[in-house]
């Protein structure tokens, strides 16, 4: 019940939020929960960690990256995103809490170890690991990096014609 709660129960909570905010830190969410999940399985293979424990038929992936990491992120940038040092902060208690009370909780119930990381280590990474995600959405809304911006559109969002420069010929 415990590890399933962990996929279900958070995003019950996306409720309780606006369509348009979930619509904008969606993407975010859903990057957090794969970057996270191969994050993991780095982590698994370089034998810093261990997966003691799991739902079926997600035998691979611990439950906590399908609903609390996507999940939180969604919540995280909702009420910091725009002020990267309060996002920080936010996302530093975050990672203390995960690092230093849930993580070792896990280990005392037998679904999760920290093998050859500390908590300290564990924390650096999910540190370094929230510094991408903001700058992932700071990339998804187009919005300036130092004096640039960056128009990432994947080739399908982008027009086929531009009718106004060309004449109506393809691009």
């Amino acid at each position: 019940p415990l590890l399933w709660s962990m996929i279900i129960l958070p995003w019950l909570t996306l409720f309780l939020m606006k369509k348009e905010e979930i619509r904008r830190y969606l993407p975010v969410g859903i990057f957090a929960a794969f970057s996270s999940m191969v994050v993991v399985d780095i982590g698994s293979t370089l034998n810093l960690w261990a997966l003691r424990d799991n739902v079926f038929p997600l035998s691979k992936v611990f439950p906590y990256h399908l609903g609390v990491a996507p999940v939180v992120t969604v919540w995280l940038f909702k009420f910091t995103y725009g002020k990267f040092l309060r996002y920080i902060a936010v996302d530093a208690i975050y990672n203390l809490v995960f690092a230093f009370l849930i993580t070792p909780w896990l280990a005392i119930r037998g679904i999760r170890e920290n093998i050859q990381v500390t908590s300290l280590g564990l924390f650096y990474i999910t540190t370094i690991h929230g510094i991408i995600l903001y700058f992932y959405q700071i990339l998804q809304e187009g919005a300036p990096i130092g004096q640039r911006s960056y128009d990432l559109q994947t080739a399908a969002a982008k027009p086929y014609f531009d009718d106004e420069e060309n004449n109506g010929k393809q691009k």
